[in-house]
């Protein structure tokens, strides 16, 4: 069993060498913890934690390299990591050795998002109960790496832990003693959905979800390219629920000696999946609870910020929402699955803006996800950087998860974040209301949008119905089931031009102008009085909604 501490360099090097990651030059024999991860930003320095990891995205040069590991050296971190192959010059060497920042090489096809949620997830093994003092069959609880290492050392053979969509939960070492197919498994943490369409076309998910016994998966049989070497698998079952699966990459029968072992270890998986989820489901509750009351502004939100490690910062605050069509709303039936599909997406949101935004939290508000983040910078400039960070995170997330995301002034202190809240649900409703394009937005894209939202609210209150001209066109229309109030409407919104009005309603500009006509007569609006146009329009887009 591997006794370095879970989040230490070369513990990160052991779960994730061979296939994603190599040493290149530097000492990863350092026995602390790993404080962070961080994205090098050459345009913006970012704020580095204790003893951190930096990704060096772009870096290439080796001069540029040198520069950097001297830079970081005199920051704290413990290591860089850039894109394979590197070029180990001696000043590259010499920088290494006089900084102590080790330098390690990202393998060639793995992206820089696979690799920060990869080490997001080995970072967070630590974060889980106290697990310092608890292990499960002598194991650190809940340390699902720890857990697969022993069962490929039981099976002598390459062994992954997925859930029950498929995705790599964890997985061993010696994985580079399997097939094509198992290294882009490992590499997009999730099995290939052209590989899982087949395995689901051949009935293999059935057999195994509907069992206790392994599954052989012959790839002589599945005809499938990449896949060289047989799966063995079996269900990890709770009670009567699938909590996921475990696959070894081995070839050769079957034997009773190892169908004993892998169910033995496939209840050892259990014992830690259940104790994985208890202690998310903790440390959701309680993110949730602190971004909550952060954002409150009450009497404890002060605290909720120094124990987000977020106090007395500038922070930017942002609001994120699925939107859900009637087709979506269809697939997604019930209140779990809802919630579900819900903190699934503020789920996503965190991993994104953990990666860019070190010491980020979001959680889930009703129907919401919320994100605090330091947010460096003055005014504008930081609310265009939010806005960057969120246009990246929709893209990502695509049709999958389609959304809408406001962002909120930057705050400094605890009364402008409630502010700050209270302004990103403003624009959330505008975004919602449909009545602006986009998919992101700031109060002053959509405040006059926001303002006439508040208008309606206060008129709705009151019970105001509309009156004067207006009035007399709505009844006259439910009436004789005339289209004026709609021919009035598109005139105002082309500034009086009949034939771009008329082509907008699909009419002939000379009915267009008949009904012109009829609304003077019928209402007695004076259409070339400025003031009598202005009333019009505020009452239109304010009382007379329907």
């Amino acid at each position: 069993m591997n006794l370095r501490p879970r989040s230490s360099l070369g513990r990160i090097l052991d779960d994730l060498g061979v296939t994603l990651l190599e040493l290149v030059h530097g000492d990863v024999e350092v026995t602390h913890d790993i404080g962070g991860v961080v994205i090098h930003d050459p345009v913006e320095e970012p704020v580095y934690p204790e003893r951190a990891l930096v990704l060096g995205v772009g870096i290439a040069d080796p001069v540029e390299l040198a520069a950097l590991v001297t830079q970081l050296g005199k920051r704290g971190v413990v290591a860089l990591i850039v894109r394979a192959p590197v070029e180990l010059t001696d000043g590259v060497r010499e920088a290494v050795d006089s900084s102590g920042v080790a330098v390690m090489g990202l393998a060639r096809g793995a992206t820089w998002t696979q690799l920060a949620a990869l080490l997001r997830s080995l970072l967070a093994e630590g974060d889980i109960g106290d697990a310092e003092h608890e292990s499960l069959g002598g194991l650190p609880s809940g340390d699902l790496f720890a857990v697969s290492n022993a069962i490929a050392a039981l099976l002598d053979a390459p062994v992954t832990i997925e859930d029950r969509s498929s995705r790599v939960l964890a997985f061993s070492g010696r994985q580079e003693e399997a097939d094509a197919s198992r290294a882009e498994t490992i590499i997009g943490r999730q099995v290939p959905e052209r590989y899982s369409r087949v395995l689901t076309e051949r009935g293999v998910f059935r057999d195994l979800y509907r069992h206790d016994k392994p599954v052989i998966v012959d790839p002589i049989q599945i005809g499938y390219e990449g896949l060289t070497t047989q799966r063995i698998a079996l269900a990890v079952r709770a009670g009567d629920e699938v909590l996921g699966s475990v696959w070894a990459a081995m070839d050769g029968p079957l034997t009773d000696e190892r169908t004993a072992a892998l169910q033995d270890a496939a209840k050892l998986v259990a014992l830690h999946l259940l104790r994985v989820r208890a202690g998310a489901d903790v440390q959701r509750r309680l993110s949730t609870e602190l971004v909550g009351t952060a954002l409150e502004g009450g009497a404890g939100a002060r605290d909720a910020l120094e124990r987000l490690g977020l106090g007395g910062q500038r922070v930017g605050v942002i609001g994120a929402a699925l939107l859900l069509d009637a087709q979506r709303e269809r697939s997604v039936r019930g209140d779990q699955l809802l919630l579900g599909e819900r903190q699934r997406f503020a789920d996503a949101l965190a991993v994104h803006l953990s990666a860019v935004r070190p010491g980020a939290a979001v959680a889930l508000v009703g129907d919401v996800a919320y994100g605090i983040f330091a947010a460096p910078g003055e005014g504008d400039a930081a609310e265009d950087r939010a806005a960057h960070i969120a246009e990246d995170f929709l893209d990502r997330v695509g049709s999958r998860m389609p959304a809408i995301l406001a962002i909120g002034p930057a705050a400094v202190g605890v009364t402008s974040i409630a502010h700050s809240r209270a302004t990103v649900d403003r624009v959330l409703r505008v975004l919602r209301d449909g009545q602006v394009t986009g998919r992101v937005a700031r109060l002053v894209d959509v405040q006059t949008e926001s303002l006439i939202l508040e208008l309606r609210d206060v008129v709705a209150a009151r019970g105001d119905e509309p009156g004067g001209p207006i009035g007399r066109l709505i009844e006259y229309d439910e009436r004789t089931d005339s289209s004026l109030v709609r021919t009035l409407r598109a005139w105002l919104d082309c500034f009086g031009d009949v034939g771009a009005a008329s082509a907008s309603l699909y009419v002939h500009p000379n009915t267009f102008r008949y009904r012109l006509r009829r609304i003077t007569e019928v209402s007695g609006l004076e259409l070339a009085d400025p003031e009598a146009r202005f009333a019009a329009m505020l009452q239109l887009r304010i009382l007379a909604t329907r």
